[in-house]
């Protein structure tokens, strides 16, 4: 074993034991420990915005773009946004002890299925180090221990906000080791809790494809598969045009950077000349570039509209932009729609702009993803759109969440069988 294999085992073996002593906590304890910290990363945003200065001094040495190093810098109104989102966690309710179901047996035995915390979280994500703050807070609501291992470009900021949020818990009955950074700013550290099987009960990836992909072929440690979002729009011959635009023009360009964003745009052949050409100049209008099949070449060119259209290629259709960038693709019916979603999607989103009925019921059961929308952006896919609260990402699997995961899906579940001197 390494050094840094054992620095992340022996961090690992402290969560436990912190996770041991958090499950049994009330909300009371809990939520005071939240406060704590949200009033902590206010107080002391002098010393995380001086570290995090240098964080982003860094990336402008090494030629980060201007976007990527304003969602790397914090000033202190962004930290009292983090702060906030810490307070509203409070507000959620705690799942940690709730009967999901149970009842008197036929012989007499209380039987009750309780929700419990999943142990020690370790969260593997890029990029923002407001996820840092987030994370702890969502992990240590629902009774979690969380193991956080952010990118080495927010290293500074990262370890300034979780030295913060450490002292806070210093003063409240939840344990300090509840909220650990893991060690080392190399692959092997993150590599090491990867393998970090039989200590670390679950590990989440946060960002983007390359991440996920990695953690899910590497990792020995269960994965639950969190972000990437290749989400498509179908509008379907018997779509309302008008709310087929808005709906199109919102799912890509309202904010082109995040999952739940439209990637890809299948429009049914029978409206594809009276619809393309609006669409087109609503996207222009947005600053979107779109990547378009031969039929869409052919009706940009014969009616202008002032957007950028280039030829699609087959990389097109099975890449997340995450820019304001849109595959755009004429089918000849619904089922050659749902052909190509099962090809690319990453099974996050999907939206039918329709006012058929039948053909939205047929491809919403068709349709094999966290989320379907009928005549509605897929930008709602989202937990605080669905009034869950604050999530720690978008599940794409199905095993154990799906889609958006809330406080509850932070939980596992045990049963507890009361009896009375019984035996079998």
């Amino acid at each position: 074993m390494s050094d840094i294999e054992r620095e992340v085992h022996a961090v690992a073996e402290r969560a436990r034991d912190a996770a041991a002593d958090l499950a049994p906590l009330s909300r009371a304890v809990k939520d005071e420990a939240l406060l704590a910290m949200a009033d902590a990363l206010v107080k002391r945003a002098d010393e995380i915005t001086a570290a995090n200065a240098e964080d982003v001094r860094r990336a402008r040495e090494a030629g980060t773009g201007p976007a990527m190093v304003d969602r790397l810098t914090l000033d202190p109104q962004r930290i009292e946004a983090i702060a906030d989102a810490v307070r509203e966690i409070v507000e959620l309710p705690d799942p940690v002890g709730e009967s999901v179901r149970g009842g008197i047996l036929p012989n007499g035995l209380d039987l009750r299925q309780i929700r419990v915390p999943l142990g020690v979280v370790g969260i593997i994500y890029e990029g923002r180090p407001n996820v840092t703050a987030d994370a702890a807070a969502l992990c240590l609501k629902s009774g979690n221990a969380a193991l956080l291992r952010g990118s080495s470009s927010a290293y500074s900021s990262n370890t300034a906000i979780i030295g913060v949020l450490r002292d806070a818990l210093a003063g409240t009955g939840v344990p300090v080791d509840a909220v650990q950074m893991v060690p080392g700013r190399t692959r092997e550290s993150s590599n090491a809790l990867m393998r970090a099987r039989g200590l670390v009960d679950v590990l989440i990836p946060r960002g983007g494809g390359s991440l996920i992909q990695a953690v899910v072929r590497d990792s020995t440690v269960p994965v639950i598969e969190t972000g990437e979002g290749l989400c498509h729009v179908y509008v379907d011959a018997d779509a309302d045009l008008d709310k087929a635009v808005a709906i199109t023009t919102n799912a890509k360009a309202q904010r082109c950077s995040v999952c739940n964003s439209a990637e890809t745009l299948l429009v049914h052949e029978a409206v594809a000349e009276a619809f393309l050409p609006r669409v087109l100049a609503s996207l222009a209008e947005a600053g979107v570039t779109v990547h378009g099949d031969p039929r869409v070449l052919e009706v940009a060119a014969a009616n202008p509209t002032g957007a950028t259209v280039v030829e699609a290629t087959e990389e097109d259709w099975a890449t997340e932009y995450l820019s304001m960038d849109l595959a755009v693709r004429v089918v000849p019916d619904v089922d050659a729609a749902l052909a190509h979603i099962r090809k690319y999607s990453t099974q996050h989103t999907e939206a039918i702009i329709t006012d058929s009925l039948s053909t939205s019921r047929y491809f919403v059961s068709r349709v094999d993803s966290a989320a379907v929308m009928v005549n509605a952006s897929t930008r709602f896919t989202d937990g605080g759109e669905f009034g869950f609260g604050a999530e720690i990402g978008i599940s794409t699997q199905k095993l154990h969440a799906r889609g958006p995961m809330g406080l509850p899906e932070m939980t596992s579940t045990k049963y507890v069988v009361t009896g009375d001197g019984h035996l079998r």
